[in-house]
C-alpha cells in the first residue's frame, strides 16, 4: 500500500515528465462506421502460434480510403492473451497490431497509432458485436474509457494464396493513447486496494460491471482493469476492459470463477468494496438513470443483432434498472461485499496477459 507522501512524490515525478499535448490520432476511433480491413501475410503460422511467448510476424494491413484507393501499412502482428489464445477455447486468437512508429502518413485512418489490439471472434461473430457494444456503453458513461471500433477483417494467407471470409473484430485503443487523451498516465503498480482509487469513478465502473454481469476483474491485480493518474488527483483512476465473459455478451465459453460460487454469467454479483450505506450510490445510480435511454438504444438500434438477442438484452437491462431503483433490492445487491459469509471480497487475480 502506498503512503500519502510517497504517492504525492510519485505523482510529482510522473507529471514532470508527462507530455500533456495529445498528438493527432487520426479518425480511427472517431467514426461509428464499420471499417473493412485485410490482413495479409503468413496468417496460418500466425494463428497457429498458441503456446509460449508469442512471435511477431511481418504482415500488411490494408483498407480502401474515401476515394477508393487501397492504403497498405506494413506492420508486425502477434497473438496475445491467455484464455482466448488457447485453441481449446477459441478458433481465432486475439492479436497485437504493432505499427512502425512515425511512419504512418497523417492522412491514414491509422495515423497516430502505435500498438493496438484486435479482438477476433472466439467462436461466433455475434459475441464480438456484443462485447463491442459493452465498450460503447461504458463510453456513454465515462470519457475515461477505452474507445473501440468495429471492423470486418479478411485474412489472406500469402503462402497458400487463400483469403478467408470477412469476420467481425474490434480494434481497441491503446492504453497509453487512452491515458493521454484523458491527460493521464498509466501506472503499473499492483496491490492497490479498491478503496484507495477515485471513489466516484470506481463506483461508476463497478456498477457498470454489475450491469453487464461481469465478475472477471480486480483492482488489486489490475486484471482487466487499467489504473492511471491525473495531475491534481492523487487517487488512481480505474478503467475497465475485456468484457467477453460478461453476462450481457452471453458467450457460451464464459464461466464465473469457481471461488465466486455463481451458477452462470447471467447471474449478477456486485464486486465493489463494502460501504456504510446506500447514500454512496446516489450519484452513481442517478447517472445510470440519466443514461438509460442511450444505453437501451445502443442495443435496440443495432442492425447486426438478432431479434431474440435484443429481446433478452432488454430484459437483462430491465432487471438492472429495477434493482437500482428499489431500495430493498439495491441494498441486497450492492451491500453484498459487507456480508462476511458471502464471496464479495474474493479477489480475481487472473493471469494478467494482455
Amino acid at each position: 500500500m502506498w503512503s500519502l507522501p510517497r504517492l504525492r512524490l510519485y505523482c510529482l515525478l510522473l507529471f514532470q515528465s508527462l507530455f500533456l499535448s495529445i498528438s493527432a490520432q487520426g479518425e480511427l476511433f472517431q467514426s461509428d462506421s464499420i471499417l473493412e480491413l485485410e490482413l495479409s501475410g503468413d496468417t496460418r503460422s500466425l494463428f497457429n502460434d498458441r503456446e509460449g511467448e508469442a512471435t511477431y510476424f511481418k504482415m500488411e494491413l490494408s483498407y480502401q480510403d474515401d476515394e477508393g484507393e487501397k492504403v497498405i501499412h506494413p506492420l508486425k502482428v502477434k497473438t496475445r492473451g491467455n484464455f482466448r489464445r488457447d485453441r481449446n477455447n477459441c478458433f481465432y486468437p486475439p492479436l497485437w497490431l504493432n505499427f512502425p512508429k512515425f511512419k504512418i502518413p497523417e492522412g491514414s485512418v491509422f495515423a497516430g497509432q502505435d500498438k493496438i489490439k484486435l479482438v477476433t471472434p472466439c467462436r461466433d461473430q455475434k459475441y464480438v458485436i456484443g462485447e463491442y457494444l459493452a465498450y460503447r456503453m461504458y463510453n456513454i458513461l465515462s470519457p475515461l474509457s477505452f474507445q473501440a471500433r468495429l471492423v470486418k477483417v479478411r485474412y489472406t494467407d500469402s503462402v497458400k494464396g487463400k483469403t478467408s471470409d470477412a469476420m467481425y473484430g474490434i480494434l481497441l485503443e491503446g492504453k497509453d493513447e487512452m491515458a493521454a487523451r484523458n491527460e493521464a498516465k498509466i501506472i503499473k503498480r499492483k496491490k492497490i486496494r479498491p478503496n484507495k482509487t477515485d471513489k466516484s469513478l470506481f463506483l461508476k465502473m463497478a456498477t457498470f460491471q454489475y450491469l453487464i454481469g461481469n465478475t472477471d476483474w480486480s483492482i488489486e491485480y489490475q486484471h482487466n482493469v487499467k489504473l492511471m493518474v491525473q495531475e491534481g488527483n492523487l487517487r488512481p483512476l480505474p478503467v475497465p476492459y475485456d468484457f467477453d465473459h460478461a453476462g450481457i455478451v452471453k458467450a457460451p465459453y464464459a464461466h464465473p470463477a469457481p471461488a465466486l460460487q455463481m451458477s452462470s454469467t447471467q447471474e449478477r454479483r456486485y464486486r465493489g468494496y463494502c460501504v456504510e450505506g446506500m447514500s454512496y450510490f446516489e450519484e452513481t445510480f442517478a447517472l445510470f438513470n440519466a443514461k438509460k435511454e442511450a444505453i437501451y438504444q445502443l442495443f435496440q438500434e443495432n442492425t447486426l443483432l438478432e431479434k431474440r438477442y435484443k429481446k433478452g438484452i432488454s430484459k437483462y437491462l430491465d432487471d438492472f434498472y429495477k434493482t437500482i431503483n428499489s431500495l430493498k433490492a439495491s441494498k441486497k445487491a450492492f451491500l453484498y461485499p459487507c456480508d462476511k459469509n458471502g464471496t464479495g471480497q474474493v479477489i480475481i487475480r487472473g493471469l494478467n496477459v494482455d
